[in-house]
């Protein structure tokens, strides 16, 4: 529930820009800057609420960055200046930007191997749903209550769901267990979960499926054997991929007013894209699971031509919304498709790290798409031809994907000269 208002606060910029600039006479490029603030923060955060997260635990600390970013939501709505909302912004970044990974570190300990990548799936459209119900919240209030009564709804809302997970959200049992910091609460939590359970404190509980790796990881194991191909074309293609989503999920509604649609029809597409990508999504990531990386690489493929196609006024008429909904449809589903494959060619000692890593090389992109697109529309680029631009994305997606593919399809010895770590399964 929670990560559903991380994405409703997180995106909800997207859709008030159009009501902040013009009340408070923003530039492009200052609108550009709020944008990728808010990402850089998302980078700065994931990093530190997470180190917080491993040392005193999931739960307080996913309360402490829904408490936060519900408070600086709020607060956003008294913004007056273009620095105010940079600042609040960043800020609220950093608490958006933690939620995410300790929820999905919450979940997937909870749970068995087997069904952990669809809790993952789950956590991401909750994400994405939040974030598309920033559009009709903002049609519903800003004409009426200005923009700042979409911050004071969005930010009370969050408060009020994070003092309910304060109450009902437990702790992680595996965490408390591997950390072994409070007996008291284990034994708690666990009779909690389960009032049949015979354990007492004083019990010694131990976790029987961790793998054990002697020492850290290592920069240089990212990039052993085959995957000092593999590793760079995976950060390339992901890299691009988050600048695609984060230049849609931006730009999306200005650019399409900008294309003489009108305010409520601009939030109303971008939002249906966003709903329709964060199912579809899903679908793909699974299917992507049973299938591989040649799937990924298909519908991705999908993407460049009906970019094109929209950008060069190719498609008119009463086709034009409809195509752009299926092609943004695409972009969100694809990139969440390939989160899904971010790791699966590392061995389980170093997947978990690898995947991070590409992660947090994903969120340059995120933070360039924003920077991007205010650079495109204040240099006169019309706003349709963006979609063409943005084509470049999905492009080398591919390009990356079908190179993954065949440099794994290669028998190890010919790529190696030397023992490498193998590849997982």
């Amino acid at each position: 529930m929670i990560t559903l208002f991380d994405g409703l606060d997180m995106f909800m910029v997207s859709y008030t820009a159009p009501y902040m600039r013009d009340e408070l006479s923003l530039t492009t490029i200052e609108i550009g800057n709020i944008f990728s603030i808010g990402t850089f923060g998302m980078v700065v955060g994931g990093l530190a609420f997470t180190y917080v997260g491993d040392r005193i635990g999931r739960r307080p600390t996913i309360v402490f960055a829904g408490l936060a970013f519900g408070f600086l939501t709020l607060v956003t709505g008294f913004a007056t200046t273009y620095h105010a909302l940079l600042a609040l912004r960043f800020l609220d970044g950093l608490a958006i930007g933690g939620m995410l990974p300790l929820a999905w570190a919450l979940n997937i300990e909870f749970l068995p191997k087997k069904v952990r990548a669809t809790a993952i799936a789950f956590v991401m459209m909750g994400f994405s749903f939040g974030s598309a119900m920033a559009g009709p919240l903002t049609n519903w209030l800003a004409p009426i209550h200005g923009w700042e009564g979409v911050y004071f709804a969005g930010g009370g809302a969050t408060l009020v769901c994070a003092v309910i997970i304060a109450i009902w959200l437990p702790e992680s049992p595996r965490f408390l267990v591997t950390k072994a910091l409070n007996p008291a609460l284990t034994v708690k939590t666990l009779k909690r979960l389960d009032k049949d359970i015979d354990v007492e404190l004083g019990d010694t509980f131990l976790l029987g499926d961790e793998g054990v790796r002697k020492g850290g990881l290592k920069l240089g194991d990212l990039f052993e054997g085959r995957l000092k191909y593999v590793t760079p074309l995976m950060w390339l293609g992901y890299g691009f991929s988050a600048l695609g989503i984060f230049f849609k999920s931006t730009w999306g509604p200005i650019v399409l007013e900008a294309m003489d649609i009108s305010r409520v029809t601009a939030a109303n597409v971008s939002a249906l894209s966003g709903v329709l990508g964060a199912v579809a999504g899903v679908v793909l990531m699974k299917a992507a699971e049973r299938f591989g990386l040649l799937l990924v690489a298909l519908c991705t493929a999908l993407i460049v031509p009906m970019a094109l196609l929209i950008g060069f006024e190719v498609i008119r008429g009463p086709l034009f919304l409809p195509f752009i909904v299926v092609q943004s449809m695409l972009v969100g589903a694809c990139h969440t498709a390939i989160i899904s494959q971010l790791s699966i060619f590392y061995p389980t000692a170093i997947r978990a790290s690898a995947g991070g890593c590409a992660s947090a090389v994903g969120k340059i992109g995120g933070i360039v798409g924003p920077l991007l697109g205010a650079w495109l529309l204040t240099a006169g680029v019309p706003a349709v031809r963006t979609y063409a631009v943005g084509a470049i994305c999905p492009a080398i997606l591919v390009i990356c994907v079908i190179a993954i593919y065949n440099i794994m399809r290669r028998p190890q010895a010919e790529l190696e000269p030397r023992g490498a770590i193998a590849p997982a399964e």
